[in-house]
């Protein structure tokens, strides 16, 4: 049961100088053996849980055929694969190897294996470029899900990329902005390889941080290799009053002074966000938000692409892409880009709002928020137009303030609005589909009111513009769909002394009588829905062309003690 100098010898529960021996559970000088649990001089042994020397598996967190693999943190035939530290994805993927890579069914796992493949690193700046001009040249899109920039936005932002230079975007709230920074990660490569357990995302050729160093002189071409997808090399900091050099640079860390490190020693750097990113993209959102001393300490890295950190004579070559996004100066008033830092920024970016009616459509349909249950959900094209429309509108109001602008985000929020407000009443009167009414449309102030800055203040002002945006706009959108002068037959019938009340509570069912009451309705109402009869879908039209008629003065419209609305003449 027990061995030389221990508990237990080989083959049994403990071994030499140790807790257990060979094949049993702990090994020589350590606490369990090979084969079992642990191996020598450390915590777990060879084709265990853990490895030589360490806490898990050889050179790496876990061991061969274990939980996880050499050098990285998924083994053969283990736990994990594809983007971890190691994989057996094919290397065909990863753009820039060679073609004599593709019969290796397993990734580099050390430097030496690294440099025999043919693997060559470059500049985060040329993987970027490589990639776009990889998508042009195959008509891949390059910013998908991006709508209305095609002609603007997109292509001074493929020049910036092309020529290297480090890019701000200048617009206001709701311009797409900070999408069109994250799209730029899908131009990194899938996998980069990186120094097992670096802190820099250190290049295996070219080691920064003095951990990987000291790591490639001690083990030379047996210096593990870890792989690092490209989401892990994008970092991303909303600019805000608190943040300080030591978030985005680095500074002391106390802890590991404490540990007992001297304060002369670089290993007590802790890093702050901008060296983690290196070889990767960095984004500062609202940089105008950072206080001015702040942006000062990015100077160097925008031009000489280092960073000195706090109490050390020492410089660290970043490899980093930097980006960053601003509100108009003239808007904000919560600070500016001081002159230097916006000189060195190499390409100055102005977004926009959408152009064309087509195109804030297509963003609010992408944008909004969807249920598995949408399939009983029916919005007419006129509603839809109108929604929009509404949003083009607030856009030209004296009596909002543009400087602060009106966001897309109205959009998507109001035709979410309209939407649950037709669902809901679905809901309480028993109707098979939700199909969007004019008689929902006030009850956008929810989703306008707190979107929009006015001019001047006062009370029940929100609720007045969001009646009269929504009027203007349901006037514009009937006169696209609608001639006013072939709809006589509908207004001489309520000269006649017919009269439709129309309401949010009211049920489709009840629109019918108006039908067959009032001349001409029905064939308008036809002309705007086809041959779908759906109650919903003609009560949705019939509202549509009653309100056009009231808003051209062929029809008055009255309030009734219900809430809803009467036509007459």
């Amino acid at each position: 049961m027990a061995g030389r100098d221990g508990m237990a010898g080989r083959d049994g529960m403990a071994g030499r100088d140790g807790m257990a021996g060979r094949d049993g559970m702990a090994g020589r000088d350590g606490m369990a053996g090979r084969d079992g649990m642990a191996g020598r001089d450390g915590m777990a042994g060879r084709d265990g849980m853990a490895g030589r020397d360490g806490m898990a598996g050889r050179d790496g967190m876990a061991g061969r055929d274990g939980m996880a693999g050499r050098d990285g943190m998924a083994g053969r035939d283990g736990m994990a694969a594809g983007v971890l530290l190691y994989c057996r994805q094919t290397p065909t993927l990863i753009k820039g190897w060679t073609a004599s890579m593709s019969t290796n069914n397993a990734m580099p796992a050390t430097i030496g294996e690294l440099r025999d493949s043919g693997y060559q690193s470059v500049s985060v700046r040329e993987e970027i470029r490589r990639n776009l001009i990889a998508k042009i040249r195959s008509e891949e899109p390059v910013f998908p899900g991006i709508v209305g920039f095609d002609q603007t936005v997109i292509p001074q932002l493929e020049n910036a990329i092309l020529a290297g230079q480090d890019i701000i975007l200048l617009g206001e709230r709701g311009q797409a902005k900070t999408r069109l920074i994250r799209e730029m990660v899908n131009l990194l490569d899938e996998q980069l390889p990186v120094i097992a357990g670096s802190e820099l995302n250190d290049d295996p050729y070219s080691p920064l941080s003095p951990d990987a160093r000291q790591m490639v002189a001690d083990m030379g071409d047996d210096t593990p290799v870890a792989w690092i997808g490209r989401d892990m090399r994008y970092s991303e900091k909303l600019a805000t009053p608190d943040i300080s050099i030591a978030d985005l640079i680095g500074e002391i860390d106390p802890i590991k002074v404490a540990e007992g490190r001297h304060l002369s020693d670089e290993t007590a750097i802790h890093y702050g966000l901008v060296p983690r990113t290196n070889r990767g993209i960095f984004c500062i959102n609202e940089l105008p938000d950072l206080a001015e001393r702040i942006q000062v300490g990015l100077f160097n890295l925008m031009e000489e692409r280092d960073v000195q950190i706090k109490g050390y004579r020492i410089r660290m070559p970043l490899d980093v892409f930097v980006v960053a996004t601003a509100n108009p100066e003239d808007y904000t008033n919560r600070g500016r880009i001081v002159t230097p830092l916006k000189d060195r920024y190499g390409a100055q970016i102005h977004t926009h709002y959408p152009q064309t009616l087509d195109e804030e459509i297509a963003i609010m349909d992408q944008e909004r928020n969807r249920f598995p249950d949408e399939d009983r959900v029916v919005v007419p094209q006129f509603m839809t137009d109108i929604i929009a429309e509404v949003t083009a509108r607030a856009r030209s109001s004296n009596e909002i303030n543009q400087r602060s602008g009106v966001s897309v985000r109205v959009s998507i929020a109001n035709y979410e609005t309209l939407i649950s407000n037709a669902l809901r009443r679905s809901i309480r009167l028993g109707e098979d589909i939700a199909c969007p009414r004019i008689s929902d449309l006030p009850f956008l102030v929810a989703s306008l009111g707190g979107k929009i800055e006015l001019e001047t203040f006062g009370e029940g002002r929100e609720d007045r513009l969001v009646e009269d945006l929504t009027k203007r706009a349901t006037l514009g959108i009937f006169g696209r769909y609608c001639t006013v002068d072939n709809l006589d037959d509908i207004v001489t019938s309520f000269d006649l002394g017919n009269a439709v009340e129309t309401g949010n509570d009211v049920p489709a069912a009840a629109y019918a009588s108006a039908l067959d009451n009032v001349d001409g309705l029905s064939a308008a109402v036809t002309a705007l829905v086809g041959d779908d009869k759906r109650p919903e879908v003609v009560a949705s039209a019939v509202e549509f062309v009653l309100e056009g008629l009231h808003l051209n003065r062929r029809l008055n419209c009255a309030r009734t003690p219900a809430g809803g609305y009467r036509y007459a003449r």
